[in-house]
């Protein structure tokens, strides 16, 4: 066991290759369909929105998918990333577990999104894409997308959640610093942002309908713009593996591996890519980590929504796809951890925890900030509101540790920094944020909009 604090790699071990976790699964992998037809889609139909390298990577049973030379130039002026073993709040919590982080702050936008924001762009810029569209939900995913599309000189209009729009006025700066264009989703630009205006004028927005709104933009350019989205899919996961692949190498010079890992989970990016390579470890070489996806429990997919197969958008453009999912007409309260507010989860995370071979906790919003303030003032790190959601179960397994005397290493991704969600701090600070449980009727009740597969 090493006797260091942080855990840092040079440029010469960042991963040269992504890993693709559809090689391994344990569990047949489920169509993606047509919303129109319900049918299986044809690249045709994902030709619309994609460009055919991404298609081919969605689909792909090859383990590894090599990173292009220069996504690999742009990665390196912040990866690899920073591992720490976090000394000061093992103190505090007076447990005798080893705690490790992965900082994903450290980017330039200060999240793990640019670690597929950029080969997203590159390829479409590779395929002679001149502008894309998007969705955001806090202004992570925007932020990224914008800064590759301004390295790789591409037009870009992100849809942004209206409350977080409202909530994080500064991310929408520097979404516009990269020189993109951000709107306030549901807007009256697209055909469905009017029609859900014309029905809930003050409609706080969900990152279903700006999704809608963003496909919709792509789909009705005649080509002239495709789509581009930080979570869910399978190429979106896969480049993300890049945090675990260096958490691996980072582990082994720490002298420990993990017992438990965690992440937080909306759509299944940071989790997927920090998770995956581990999960890979516990298939096909013998580990046995517990890995935990933190998702809030305003917005439970994992744990209270169904395996089913619904669409990915709440206009019913974007695929169906079978996923944990809390109903497409989802509209989630206004909680802080805006990048968590999504109706569905990724295919693959889905699968694996309905296979058992991850677990899923929710957690209340209290007790994510609680969580984030012991982090802050051990470590000094003020985490985003998404993160906290992992810290928040990395300290209930660090407390079950204290009670039993074991000593287990647990890992967890701190996917952000939280400097543009001040305002989530401050209310949290004067008393003003509430816990929110997602209330089961309004699941019941949106379960009856599934599509019929």
């Amino acid at each position: 066991m090493s006797d260091n604090t942080k855990f840092l790699l040079d440029e010469s071990k960042l991963p040269k290759a992504w890993y693709n976790i559809n090689a391994d699964m344990p569990v047949p992998p489920e169509p993606v369909l047509n919303p129109q037809t319900l049918e299986p889609v044809t690249p045709d139909f994902l030709s619309v929105l994609f460009p055919m390298s991404l298609i081919m990577q969605e689909i792909s049973t090859e383990a590894q998918i090599e990173i292009p030379e220069p996504v690999r130039e742009i990665y390196k002026l912040w990866r690899p990333t920073p591992m720490f073993r976090a000394r000061r709040l093992e103190l505090a919590l007076d447990t005798p577990a080893h705690i490790y982080y992965k900082y994903e702050g450290v980017s330039p936008v200060g999240s793990h999104k640019p670690n597929t924001a950029v080969p997203q762009a590159f390829y479409n810029k590779e395929a002679g894409t001149k502008a894309l569209t998007t969705e955001t939900g806090a202004g992570q995913w925007g932020s990224a997308l914008a800064m590759a599309c301004n390295f790789f000189d591409l037009d870009l209009e992100v849809y942004m959640v209206k409350v977080s729009y409202n909530q994080k006025p500064y991310r929408r700066m520097v979404i516009e610093n990269y020189g993109a264009e951000v709107y306030a989703s549901p807007t009256d630009r697209t055909q469905y942002g009017r029609s859900v205006l014309a029905e809930h004028p003050d409609s706080p927005g969900s990152l279903g309908i700006a999704i809608s709104e963003a496909v919709e933009v792509a789909a009705m350019s005649g080509g002239s713009k495709k789509y581009s989205l930080g979570s869910v899919l399978n190429h979106v996961l896969m480049h993300q593996t890049v945090i675990g692949e260096e958490t691996l190498l980072q582990m082994e010079m720490a002298g420990e591996y993990p017992d438990v890992i965690v992440a937080c989970t909306g759509g299944g990016s940071n989790f997927g890519g920090f998770a995956f390579p581990f999960v890979r470890e516990n298939l096909k070489n013998g580990k046995n980590t517990t890995i935990i996806a933190a998702e809030p429990a305003a917005s439970p997919s994992l744990t209270r929504g169904t395996y089913a197969f619904d669409y990915g958008d709440t206009a019913k453009m974007a695929p169906v796809v079978k996923m944990h999912t809390l109903g497409h007409g989802f509209v989630p309260p206004t909680i802080h951890a805006g990048g968590l507010r999504y109706h569905g989860m990724a295919p693959q995370v889905s699968a694996l925890v309905n296979n058992g071979d991850i677990q899923a906790q929710s957690v209340p919003q209290l007790e994510t900030f609680e969580a984030a303030m012991a982090f802050t003032r051990a470590e000094g790190i003020i985490p985003a509101p998404e993160s906290t959601h992992a810290i928040a179960v990395a300290l209930r397994e660090a407390m079950k540790c204290k009670e039993s005397g074991e000593k287990k290493v647990i890992a967890f991704n701190l996917s952000g920094h939280g400097h543009f969600d001040m305002a989530a701090y401050d209310a949290y600070n004067k008393g003003q944020l509430e816990d929110y449980e997602y209330p089961a009727e309004a699941i019941a009740e949106a379960m009856k909009e599934l599509p019929k597969v």
